[in-house]
């Protein structure tokens, strides 16, 4: 999935799993609880504090921190502090308290089988993938080379890595007893047909690592041989199918999400195993793309979780060094911070961990150059760095990749930190001949000024309240019903968030983010409510901050009252009657600033 994918569910099953979340057993996975009596107590994660003012109540379905006001329920703590949209963060509480969701997550008029129908079939694959490595007898030869290879039982075990055996039709024959059929398989990836019309399994005598996405559910396999006789090369994996897209997966991100979002920085290998094994070693914010294939999709999702700063730690051979230096400038576009790890030439992360420990690894780490001095050095290998000529071309060659870059302070400092690399004045890469507000305008592009929306903060900031304070202060509902109407809500989002609230609130239903997010429509209505749980609310201050937020919304109208009837005014297009009488009414709706109703 996506990240901003969307997808519907029932508000049924909505309800049927709002029932079953447990708040404490879902934050346990992320923070060290300590039972207190009646509630549990953890440092809080979203701000730095060294005594636990984070609040979840027995049985409650809301945690508060009295030290910087988060406050929230199951949803909202996975969208703010895992970095899930609302769909990833109900698909995953459903997957963890085995409630079956209802979703129309397919077109009208699409053709095949569901997502989840294709999700089982892979599921079941991986499961006899896995029996099959650690119980058949062909199994016994794959396991014996992965004990050759240092991977252990605990490590088979954790990752489920399985054997697909040399018989063509094993899994096909699985598949069909529990129900799924060759349409799905096929589907799935996980048989082919030839133009023969000979059917059989798609992988045959390998290694099996299942590929899994951003909430732990298989979508595909990577394959890799263990015996030089095995037709095809070292890795093959699932081709493209409706869940799996070569482009956008990263391998192991589902065992690295929660840090990677936490402490804001990931490390990318090349390789499955590279990746598991450096996971499985500790250094659980290790992510892969397909081999070398890393692209900007994948960058994207990594960006989403917030990160900081990323390491290549890609082979030591030349298509290593070549991919660090495309990785490295799409993050380094992007204003993130690259390190790039100095790997022994031929050598990768598993070997290294199997000949050296992790604390190497951690060491190189700790020494990694940062992009620039990388590149620089990448560069001029095997070239002649004292000919004149030759330093010229390998200076302006980054200078413009330098400038091709999206952040302004990034192309400044990144312009004189190569000055000092190279050993050449400032002046010769143009810094003191570039004003920074120049940098700002792009060569082939508009200068786009990104505008504020004040009224889309205003009204999430109305909705933010409600959510987050009425359920300890129910007069706020009240205090809404008095002045603010659907219809003065002019973000769509927003009117929806709020009719659907109070809609709740007058049948004695759960206001909470599970029923108000069943009620979006649109990819613009739940980036809305991703932006509503960004910011804090002190819950102390409910009352105060609920008033003035409702007050400055009836001005907004009152003012945009006047201003209409100003514009007609000076339309020309009216008779001196009604001139005369929008007159008056203006005159007196300028009299009259709201006050906001105190039930």
């Amino acid at each position: 999935m996506t990240v901003n994918e969307v997808i519907m569910f029932t508000k049924e099953s909505l309800e049927q799993l709002r029932q079953r979340i447990d708040l404490a057993d879902v934050l346990s996975t992320h923070l060290s609880l300590q039972r207190s009596g009646s509630s549990y107590k953890a440092l809080c994660p979203f701000h730095e504090e060294k005594t636990p003012s984070f609040i979840i109540q027995k049985g409650g379905s809301h945690y508060h921190c009295f030290g910087c006001g988060a406050h929230g329920d199951a949803i909202a703590f996975l969208m703010t502090h895992v970095k899930m949209g609302f769909s990833e963060a109900v698909e995953s509480l459903a997957e963890r308290f085995q409630v079956t969701l209802e979703k129309n997550e397919e077109p009208l008029g699409e053709k095949g089988p569901s997502k989840a129908h294709l999700k089982q079939a892979l599921d079941l694959a991986s499961q006899l993938y896995h029996y099959l490595l650690l119980h058949s007898a062909d199994g016994q030869v794959a396991l014996r080379y992965l004990y050759e290879r240092g991977i252990d039982l605990d490590f088979i075990q954790k990752f489920q890595v399985g054997f697909a055996p040399r018989q063509g039709d094993i899994l096909m024959r699985y598949l069909r007893a529990h129900s799924i059929d060759e349409r799905i398989q096929e589907i799935a990836g996980l048989i082919s047909i030839s133009q023969s019309g000979r059917v059989r399994d798609f992988f045959c005598e390998r290694i099996i690592f299942p590929i899994r996405d951003a909430l732990g559910a298989v979508i595909g396999f990577s394959a890799r041989k263990f015996k030089e006789e095995t037709f095809g090369g070292k890795y093959i994996n699932t081709p493209e199918t409706p869940l799996f897209k070569k482009s956008r997966v990263l391998f192991g991100l589902s065992y690295c999400r929660s840090r990677i979002a936490k402490e804001t920085k990931a490390i990318i290998v090349e390789g499955q195993v590279d990746c598991l094994r450096l996971i499985h070693a500790g250094f659980n914010y290790t992510v892969a793309g397909q081999g070398t294939a890393f692209g900007e999709e994948h960058v994207r999702e990594l960006l989403h979780l917030g990160v900081k700063k990323i390491y290549l730690a890609l082979d030591g051979d030349s298509a290593g060094q070549e991919a660090a230096v495309k990785i490295g400038n799409f993050f380094q576009k992007k204003g993130v911070e690259v390190q790039v790890l100095a790997l022994p030439d031929k050598a990768d992360p598993d070997s290294l961990l199997i000949e050296r420990g992790p604390g190497f690894f951690q060491q190189l780490l700790n020494e990694s150059p940062d992009y620039l001095s990388f590149l620089f050095l990448h560069l001029s290998k095997g070239v002649k760095i004292s000919s004149p000529s030759k330093k010229n071309e390998i200076v302006s060659a980054i200078v413009e990749r330098i400038k091709s870059w999206e952040m302004p302070i990034m192309i400044h400092e990144s312009l004189r930190k190569l000055a000092e690399i190279s050993q050449v004045p400032e002046a010769a890469l143009g810094i003191g001949q570039i004003s920074l507000p120049d940098l700002f305008i792009k060569k082939n592009a508009s200068v786009q000024i990104q505008e504020v929306d004040p009224n889309r903060i205003l009204e999430g900031d109305f909705i933010r309240w409600l959510v987050f304070a009425s359920s300890e202060y129910p007069q706020l509902v009240n205090l809404a019903k008095a002045n603010i109407d659907k219809t003065q809500l002019c973000i769509s989002g927003a009117a929806k968030l709020y009719e659907n609230f109070l809609s709740a609130f007058d049948e004695k239903r759960m206001c909470d983010l599970l029923a108000l997010g069943s009620c979006l429509e649109t990819e613009e209505d739940q980036k809305l409510l991703s932006e509503i749980m960004q910011r804090k609310i002190n819950i102390s201050k409910a009352e105060d901050g609920f008033k003035e937020t409702v007050r400055k919304i009836l001005i907004r109208q009152w003012m945009q009252e006047g201003e209409e009837i100003r514009c007609k005014l000076h339309s020309g297009t009216l008779t001196d009657e009604e001139a005369v009488e929008l007159g008056k009414q203006f005159v007196e709706i300028k009299k009259k600033a709201p006050e906001v109703i105190i039930p």
